[in-house]
């Protein structure tokens, strides 16, 4: 036995009631044994290189450069998306992808390059490849973004699976983002970031990494210009980043540099460059549009872990009800189902389901249910019974039902790389359904399992389906939850064909943008977790996942009434506006922290409200062209450095710039404008930028500046949808876009371009575009005149 094995064995039983200890030092050596006896010992391994180029074979998008140990395969799509990939890796298959490899780009040629080298070109990109392996990404002008040094695997002697290393130089001024959600974020220092969907096994903050989503998805942003590198691998790795330095040692520039190491898999990437909506379109284009959630699902959630019962439901609302406070949705946590078994309800706690949540939608309220994926393993469990009988669960290498310990106690889990078993579990949605819940959000998927020590998850030794390929949880465990989400989407658009389906899930990988969002999971109550919530939230936004959000309070713990309010505050501009909490943490009502909170509360509120408009148009657009709701501050002028490093403030839209208050004690604070004039829309007072500005930010309010020029849509004084306009500066024009959606269904509204424009001292608004249009009436309101 391990001696630091058995000092955690000892504290797990000590830490916890002695039975559940010992399930939990019991699950952890289960664990051990069952890798011991499924994973095959690496033994001794032979590094490799590709060698020099032998042969060059022309194809469509570019071709096949052949060296001596090794291939590489170079593709340009009609997207502009460059893809290579070595030994033989091809685009397919791939979670990653949302409909295939794209089309190849037949203008792309394949042509020799100096000193033996090759390079494919096209109109977007040119990729030379060196004559031993280096890759080089140019911009058409030349400009050199990346440089891929040859690659070195390391395979086993008696065969299995190679590890590999690639490195990668980029410009010395370049700043790395991305990773998935990184609480250190969004901006990634240097240092070594795991790729491995984790549970931090209790509240987390921002030195703490991995989390729950990760994801092989890296922007680097720079001088020269901006791209997004997506290592398509779904096994266990790291990246290392390190920034550059100009004019480091004798003078001399020091390039930033990359490296990523992967325990196995395909060395495949892909490359998309560009300005940042750019990129992002095409990795839309690539992995799938982003979902648009119900209109409903834009408004304000609360959730507890504890509410218990039918009754503290009702007092709750009651309480939002009474005060005034608008309320969209209300979460139940695992305690309304019965011993915690998924997919079924606790009579004695909540007799009328079916009931409550109807009277809640008669009030404008939904009812969201938590989805775990484990399943309790007893006969007699519905769930458990129908899953055995389908076959549908992950199994060791002996072929028995891996088991672990979750919730419920001693479980099994889905095997969601099977078409047949989404299918299986997606039926299942019904029974939520038929209980009144109208959205879903899936916890505990990275997927866990309690252990004293080791890794809480699955053994890597369990296999999977892999849609039929076969392979193990090393391969499958960082799209597990990708997997579920699948089944959960498309089981409700079966079930519901009607109604756009709600759903986010606490872990995910790169696509997972095509069912869903996500949320923070369990950040700090503190001041450091509120920052991390805005680095997660930008963070996954660039990697294409638009719509999350915070626990608002944090979910562990009682924040303070100063805390809570900033969090709120923070929260009524992000996308998923959700308060939530821990079984034994302080309240997360408004009116629990005092009467001032509660009035500053009511008027972030009110403010959410009025810009729900606003929000249903971003909704659309990241589903059009793959931007985020929340973007950094350099989104529209990624060559401005200090933008680069500007972490405190984002962008909401084209329109909005949004500055939180993120450290105790703060009644002003300090903002950093990108380039032209931007209105505070409290005093209305115009600051012109790039440069920096001190507003006020006192306890009722935060910095919210708008850009000069923008209309922007909004919910008018009679509840019906209006324009806020900001006029732009004399000799300049603005305008904005429109998106109208007020329902949960699948049709496609009508784009509004609004033109801003002065005509003598009138400012004139009107409807943009060519043709004949509907007629359109608004409201109108000029500000910052």
């Amino acid at each position: 036995m391990n001696g630091r094995d058995l000092v955690r064995s000892v504290k797990a039983v000590g830490l916890s009631d002695t039975a559940h200890g010992l399930r939990m030092v019991r699950s952890a050596w289960r664990r051990r044994r069952t890798d011991a006896a499924g994973l095959p010992p690496r033994g001794t391994e032979r590094a490799r290189t590709p060698g020099p180029v032998t042969l060059v074979e022309p194809g469509p998008g570019g071709g096949v450069v052949r060296f001596a140990r090794s291939e590489l395969r170079v593709r340009v799509t009609s997207g502009g998306a460059v893809f290579w990939g070595w030994d033989g890796a091809e685009p397919d298959p791939s979670y990653a992808l949302a409909a295939g490899s794209p089309e190849a780009d037949p203008r792309a040629v394949l042509e020799p390059d100096k000193e033996g080298g090759w390079r494919v070109v096209s109109e977007r990109a040119t990729v030379v490849v060196s004559r031993h392996g280096a890759v080089e990404l140019r911009t058409p002008g030349g400009v050199m973004l990346r440089r891929d040094l040859p690659p070195r695997w390391w395979e086993p002697v008696g065969g299995g699976t190679a590890r590999w290393v690639q490195r990668s130089e980029v410009a010395p001024d370049a700043r790395f983002f991305g990773l998935g959600g990184r609480a250190s974020g969004p901006r990634l220092r240097n240092g070594t970031y795991r790729l491995w969907n984790t549970d931090p096994g209790g509240s987390f903050g921002p030195a703490d990494d991995p989390l729950y989503i990760t994801m092989p998805v890296q922007w680097v942003v720079a001088d020269v210009g901006t791209h997004l590198v997506f290592h398509d691998n779904t096994w266990d790795g790291t990246v290392t980043v390190r920034e550059g330095q100009e004019g480091a040692g004798s003078g001399h520039d020091r390039a930033g540099s990359c490296e990523v190491r992967m325990d196995g898999g395909p060395l495949r990437c892909w490359v998309m460059m560009g300005t940042p909506a750019r990129v992002l379109h095409s990795w839309a284009t690539l992995t799938g549009t982003p979902t648009v959630p119900p209109a409903w699902a834009l408004g304000h959630h609360h959730a507890r872990w504890g509410f218990g019962s039918e009754q503290e439901v009702r007092r709750i609302v009651a309480g939002y009800q009474e005060r005034g406070l608008p309320l969209d949705a209300v979460h139940l946590d695992i305690d309304h189902f019965d011993g915690h078994q998924v997919f079924t309800v606790d009579k004695e706690r909540f007799p009328a389901l079916p009931k409550l949540a109807a009277e809640l939608r008669g009030a404008g309220i939904r009812l969201v249910s938590i989805v775990d994926p484990a399943v309790k393993a007893q006969p007699g469990n519905a769930v458990y019974d129908s899953g055995a009988a389908a076959d549908a669960f992950v199994r060791d290498a002996a072929g028995r039902a891996v088991r672990g310990l979750v919730w419920p106690g001693e479980s099994v889990y889905p095997d969601f790389t099977a078409g047949r078993v989404r299918k299986w579990w997606g039926g299942l949605y019904d029974e939520r359904l038929a209980q009144g819940f109208a959205g879903f959000w899936h916890d505990m998927n990275e997927p866990v399992s309690f252990a004293a020590f080791g890794e809480t998850t699955l053994p890597r030794s369990a296999r999977h389906a892999m849609e039929g390929r076969g392979g193990d949880h090393r391969e499958a465990h960082n799209i597990y939850a990708l997997g579920m989400a699948r089944a959960g989407y498309e089981g409700m658009r079966e079930l519901r064909p009607t109604e756009r389906p709600f759903l986010f899930s606490r872990s995910g990988w790169a696509g997972m943008q095509r069912y869903g969002g996500t949320w923070s999971g369990d950040v700090a109550s503190d001041w450091p977790g509120l920052r991390a919530s805005l680095a997660l939230v930008l963070g996954l936004g660039l990697c294409g996942v638009p719509y999350s959000g915070p626990d608002i309070g944090g979910f562990d713990g009682s924040p303070s009434p100063e805390l809570y309010l900033r969090w709120f505050q923070l929260g009524a501009y992000l996308p998923l506006f959700r308060t939530h909490a821990a079984l034994h943490a302080g309240r997360r009502e408004p009116w629990e922290f005092g009467p001032d909170v509660l009035e500053h509360a009511r008027v972030a509120l009110a403010e959410r409200g009025r810009l729900l408009p606003y929000f249903v148009t971003l909704a659309h657009l990241a589903r059009r062209t793959g931007a985020p709701y929340v973007r950094p501050l350099w989104w529209g002028c990624p060559e401005d450095r200090a933008l680069r490093d500007c972490e405190d403030a984002f962008l909401l839209g084209d329109c909005l710039l949004v500055a939180p208050v993120l450290r105790e004690g703060v009644v002003d604070r300090t903002v950093r404008l990108p380039p032209g004039r931007w209105y505070d829309t409290v005093t209305e007072r115009a600051y012109e930028g790039p440069g920096k500005v001190l507003l006020d930010a006192p306890l009722a309010r935060i910095p919210v500046l708008a850009r000069a020029g923008a209309v922007l849509p909004v919910r008018g004084a009679d509840g019906q949808l209006a324009l806020e306009v900001w006029a732009p500066a004399k000799g300049r024009s603005g305008g904005g876009l429109v998106i109208a959606d007020a329902g949960d269904g699948w049709e496609d509204p009508e784009l509004q371009r609004f033109g801003a424009r002065w005509s003598g001292d009138e400012l004139v608004v009107e409807k943009e575009g060519d043709g004949p249009q509907r007629a359109v009436e608004y409201t109108v309101r000029v500000r910052g005149v």
